[in-house]
């Protein structure tokens, strides 16, 4: 019965710090993942002072959980009066962000969209 939850958790989204304001997110950031992402982010995030950066080259798999998180974390942003960028989205993302006509809330953070 444990096996299951192994292997939920090796599939789930990570937070990253990779310097001081620069984030990386990885791997699965789904519905399943993005509560504990949210409190991950915003608990790091209020540590810092200034721009905040987060490359998404490394998500791997995305659904509307991810674009809602990162649609959360720009409000949160705004409201903490800081800029946020979100760096190199996935063609996935994108295109999710597209049909929700948000894409323009990743592209206007100075986003780099990879194919």
């Amino acid at each position: 019965m444990s096996a299951a939850p192994q292997a939920v958790n090796s599939a789930a989204g990570v937070l990253r710090e990779v310097g001081e304001g620069h984030f990386r997110l990885e791997g699965a950031v789904t519905m399943p993942t993005v509560t504990a992402l949210r409190a991950e982010g915003l608990r790091a995030f209020a540590h810092g002072k200034g721009a905040i950066e987060v490359d998404l080259r490394g998500v791997g798999r995305a659904d509307s959980g991810a674009l809602a998180l990162l649609v959360d974390w720009l409000a949160w942003a705004r409201s903490a009066k800081r800029e946020l960028k979100f760096l190199e989205p996935p063609a996935t993302l994108l295109a999710l962000a597209r049909l929700s006509d948000v894409e323009e809330l990743l592209l206007g953070t100075h986003a780099k969209p990879t194919n």
